[in-house]
């Protein structure tokens, strides 16, 4: 990594002008993936990502700049040339840095990298052998293994110096089941901040089985209906819905330059007086953590909502100029040709009070989705549409038959006021998120909840 002095002399060069602010972000990342499809290993790699990252702010004016090149000379002839594009006031003193700080949310026993890809192989190939032998139906296994050490190091203007090191895994099996011209899958893909102790506990067989089920039952399945009914959405990956909908309309990415749904809504009644929902990057091993963000401020386990409130909205160092408020530690960013933006980390709505069963038993008729897919939204109006994986009809109290082609559209704003029952059954599932920061691992979750009335998009059979 680079050393305090040349640190310091990208600082002073960037400083030179203009600017009020200035960063050095500097990241070194090692990572290993192996690939298989229908049992045939496909992809085995490995590699190192490492560059340095300047960003210069006067007011909510931005310069960022980057390379691979670590040599000092070359470094601070980038700096000069932002310093030179920044547009701006009076720059600002330069304050002290600050001894090094170091942290970790991950929790390893097993360093992941240590490990040798043919056991990441042995152990994918016996979730593709079983998945293949398991039914006819099944025509095609994807299963891949992905793992990765990222140490960041951030110093700024302003005195922070932090460093941090992140260990993540992450495994998916996924299985298409084909009947004539139709297709469907089954998917699962959990995310971890554990060592590899995590994959020698997993229950891959049991994981794959589910997988394949999920398929059949899908691709023997009648459509869905269309119209506005009752749904109920379950645990987990379900929590995709609000991390789109609403979580990203109370980033400050949205908010700071008001073209979000939920601008100036702190302390008013945004969802239903039973939903609550928080931001927690502080979960340590979990797949969205961190204890320092990708700009050296420190993590924080934010209330956004409560008992339908708006509390809060994530703000990172840009969002905080524009909105006059204080960051909480939210900027982050794929690597380091991307500036930070404000983005969530383990966001998900918190439990309620009731049991799944009893909502199910509750609910005349509706449907039932188990299992979301992908979507999209637009932040401005909270308008979306997501597909279901795998969903059921909801009939007398009920679960009955499965269905397929189901997509739920509507409004982010009014789904949250439409909740109308919350479970107990709180769960977290690992995804990944894109934004003007690029891709960065995101853990969603929500318990089952009940949205009284929502438009599904669909068709008879």
């Amino acid at each position: 990594m680079l050393s305090d002095i040349t640190i310091s002399r990208i600082i002073e060069a960037a400083m030179g002008t203009t600017a009020d602010f200035a960063e050095v972000f500097e990241e070194e990342k090692k990572a290993s993936n192996v690939g298989l499809l229908n049992k045939r290993t496909i992809r085995a790699a490995s590699g190192i990502h490492y560059g340095v990252g300047i960003r210069l702010m006067s007011g909510t004016n931005v310069v960022y700049v980057y390379t691979s090149d670590k040599s000092e000379e070359a470094l601070i002839k980038l700096a000069k040339e932002a310093a030179s594009a920044i547009k701006g006031g009076k720059a600002a003193d330069i304050k002290q840095v600050e001894a090094l700080s170091k942290s970790s949310p991950s929790i390893l026993e097993i360093d992941p990298l240590t490990v040798s890809k043919k056991d990441n192989i042995s152990f994918l190939k016996e979730a593709s052998e079983y998945a293949m032998s398991y039914n006819e139906l099944i025509t095609q296994v994807a299963a891949s293994y992905v793992t990765s050490n990222r140490v960041i190091h951030v110093v700024n203007s302003e005195g922070i110096n932090k460093e941090e090191s992140q260990t993540r895994i992450r495994l998916s099996i996924e299985t298409v089941a084909t009947k004539g011209t139709e297709k469907q899958t089954g998917r699962v893909a959990p995310g971890t901040m554990r060592g590899y102790e995590f994959v020698n506990e997993y229950p891959v067989i049991e994981k794959t089985r589910e997988c394949c089920d999920t398929a059949i039952r899908m691709v023997n399945a009648g459509y869905a209906p269309s119209g506005k009914m009752p749904v109920i959405i379950g645990n987990g990956f379900g929590g995709v819905i609000f991390h789109e909908a609403c979580g990203h309309a109370l980033e400050s990415t949205a908010v700071g330059i008001k073209s979000s749904c939920f601008t100036d809504k702190l302390g008013k009644q945004i969802a239903s007086s039973i939903v609550s929902a928080r931001d927690n990057a502080r979960i340590e091993g979990e797949w969205g953590s961190y204890m320092t963000d990708d700009t050296g401020r420190e993590s924080s386990d934010l209330l956004l909502i409560e008992n339908g409130i708006c509390r809060n909205y994530l703000v990172d160092d840009l969002g905080a100029r524009r909105m006059g408020c204080e960051p909480t530690g939210c900027g982050r960013r794929q690597d380091f040709t991307y500036a930070p933006t404000s983005r969530m980390s383990n966001t998900y709505i918190d439990n309620g009070k009731d049991d799944p069963k009893d909502i199910i038993a509750d609910t005349e008729y509706g449907l039932y989705c188990t299992k979301m897919g992908g979507g999209s939204v637009d932040t401005a109006t909270g308008e979306f549409n997501f597909a279901a994986e795998e969903a059921f009809m909801i009939r007398n109290g009920k679960i009955a038959e499965p269905v397929r082609g189901a997509t739920l559209i509507g409004k982010g704003q009014e789904i949250l006021m439409n909740i109308d029952r919350v479970g107990n059954d709180l769960e977290l599932a690992a995804g990944m998120c894109g934004s003007i920061s690029g891709g960065v691992p995101v853990t969603v979750g929500q318990p089952t909840i009940r949205v009284s009335s929502i438009l599904v998009g669909g068709r008879e059979a």
